[in-house]
């Protein structure tokens, strides 16, 4: 027997060397970075799929410092969009041609969403932290539209934001209908004349984190320009043909207000779906309505016959009548064509 042969008898199992599969290779290690060191900031425009976040100071708490950021695999699948509240690593100096990575994103204080349509179910998030949402709406050129207003005030309710309405161009023609429609839902209106924001807007504004929304057109831009000089949002006019706004920004953008606070402009809509909104959250803004919505039967719609509230409100004062009627138009705005 040669060599080779006896030495190949005297092998056993041991000595086999078998290349081990994909299923047997080590683990990949559940434990993630801390990123202890993480900086926190905010996202201030999102530009596919890179974001602007302004790095917080950590002195002042003013947020400032602009900086270039991708999102890290830490984030997953988590959506960021204007608004959110992130930590983040790497080249944090702001310099050109250098770029962080976000590790975290944190809780949202809000959630602003619409859907494309009623029968959409795909939630599109507007912006995240909003404290208020400000709806802009021209006294004509174009004309109001009070189904779009409704409907933004419902998704607002919806977000537990507070909602504002920021009536322009009331040099041309008078406010009054929109006042008469909206000061009953104890929601702030506020007029601006010769597209010049009022003191008491501004007041409005300060140290909050306001989304603005409305129509093309309506002057949405310009009054954020006057609000924030030197912002140079692009503006637009009104197309003669159709009466209606053309496209001017492209973007959400959140631009600082001197003092404190945000305001988050966003381009000019068309619709605002609100196929994800839960109508008892509606409801349960009017407080002062409570005690008559308690003599409701179980599921009401609270416009119908059985409604509770239909001989609860007789004894009220007229002012609680234009509540309850402006209540049943938000819940009514749900099912109001999107436009």
């Amino acid at each position: 027997m040669s060599r080779q042969h006896e030495r190949l008898n005297r092998l056993d199992e041991d000595d086999v060397r078998i290349r081990p599969t994909r299923g047997k290779s080590r683990p990949r290690s559940k434990d993630r970075p801390a990123h202890d060191e993480a900086k926190a900031g905010t996202v201030v425009a999102v530009d596919r799929g890179r974001f602007t976040v302004a790095l917080a100071d950590s002195d002042t708490g003013e947020e400032r410092t602009i900086i270039y950021a991708v999102k890290a695999r830490e984030i997953g699948r988590k959506g960021l969009v204007v608004g959110d509240f992130v930590d983040l690593v790497g080249d944090i100096s702001g310099t050109d041609d250098t770029q962080a990575r976000i590790v975290r994103r944190q809780e949202r204080i809000s959630t602003l969403r619409r859907t494309a349509d009623d029968t959409d179910p795909v939630e599109r998030v507007i912006v995240a932290n909003a404290t208020q949402l400000a709806v802009v709406t021209a006294t004509i050129n174009p004309d109001p539209s009070p189904g779009l207003i409704d409907r933004a005030f419902v998704a607002a309710y919806d977000a537990g934001i507070k909602p504002l309405l920021i009536v322009t161009k009331t040099d041309l023609h008078s406010p009054a209908e929109l006042n008469r429609m909206y000061v009953p839902l104890d929601i702030p209106v506020f007029e601006v004349h010769r597209k010049l924001p009022t003191p008491a807007l501004l007041e409005a504004l300060m140290n909050q984190v306001t989304v603005v929304v409305g129509h093309s057109g309506v002057g949405k831009s310009t009054l954020v320009n006057a609000i924030v000089p030197g912002t140079d949002r692009s503006t637009g006019g009104v197309n003669l043909v159709t009466g209606k706004g053309r496209h001017t920004s492209t973007s959400v953008v959140a631009i600082p207000l001197t003092g404190g606070g945000w305001v988050i402009d966003t381009p000019g809509i068309r619709s605002f779906g609100l196929a994800h909104v839960d109508a008892d959250r509606v409801v349960s803004s009017f407080e002062d309505l409570a005690a008559g919505i308690e003599q409701c039967p179980r599921a009401c719609s609270h416009d119908e016959p059985e409604c509770g509230l239909n001989t609860w409100v007789i004894d009220q004062p007229l002012a609680v009548q234009e509540r309850l009627a402006s209540m049943r138009r938000l819940l009514a705005g749900v099912a109001l064509p999107t436009g």
